[in-house]
């Protein structure tokens, strides 16, 4: 049916957005999808209407327990992972001296404790299949910082330090790991979200890229992929 048939997939936050582009994307192509949502009826809508063999499973990924008892979950039903793609994230926007210290935990717990946590336990599934592939899905304002987004650069920053560190720990697994950089993409989500219109990048976008990287040669590693709209608004 595709190039994945027979590989098991993890996209957190698979339901909506990029995560869910990037679901369609890996089931169209043959893999066993699991996806999450914070809810469980939310994670079963979005696996009911991709269809086929896809999981939808609740899932916070601040808590470690939880994701512990996804991954039991997946090698229960799944028998192993190969690709994780770690896409769940939230952002809150405001100035420092202004912003709720739980607003705070929130962001660095979602975008940053979260992808420690799930590569925590995928990668000794994956060394057990001997391989893997895992995407970490910042943004261009991790190296682009902006007034109010303290939060969010800081946890952007953080990811893409992160998934460097973690591309040399384990590249001698057969373990890839590559962090996509996306700018303005046409979802709900982030500031100004509604007032993209059609200038913006879409979830299929980033989709083509994760597919794009997954076909690439073994031998070869694209650790960073940096997305822009090729013609924003223009300022001014």
């Amino acid at each position: 049916m595709g190039f994945l048939d027979g590989k098991v997939a993890l996209v957190t936050g698979g339901n909506r957005g990029i995560g869910r582009g990037i679901s369609e994307a890996l089931a169209a192509e043959g893999a066993r999808v699991v996806l999450t949502a914070r809810g469980s009826a939310e994670a079963a809508r979005a696996a009911g209407e991709i269809g086929g063999d896809t999981i939808g499973l609740p899932c916070d990924v601040r808590s470690y327990e939880l994701v512990q008892r996804l991954f039991g979950e997946i090698q229960n039903r799944a028998g192993g992972l190969d690709i994780l793609v770690n896409n769940a994230g939230i952002g809150i926007f405001s100035a420092i001296a202004e912003m709720d210290p739980e607003d705070w935990r929130a962001v660095i717990e979602t975008n940053l404790n979260g992808p420690f946590y799930c590569c925590h336990e995928a990668i000794p599934m994956m060394r057990r299949r001997g391989g893997g592939y895992i995407f970490n899905i910042s943004s261009l304002a991790g190296k682009n910082p902006f007034a109010n987004g303290g939060a969010y650069n800081a946890s952007k920053f953080g990811l893409n330090g992160f998934s460097e560190a973690l591309m040399m720990e384990v590249r001698y697994d057969g373990i890839r790991v590559s962090y996509l950089m996306p700018g303005s993409v046409a979802t709900e989500f982030g500031r100004g979200a509604r007032d993209k219109g059609e200038w913006a990048l879409t979830p299929e976008d980033v989709a083509e890229v994760v597919m794009d990287l997954l076909r690439s040669p073994s031998h070869a590693l694209y650790s960073r992929v940096e997305m822009r709209p090729s013609q924003p608004p223009r300022k001014g």
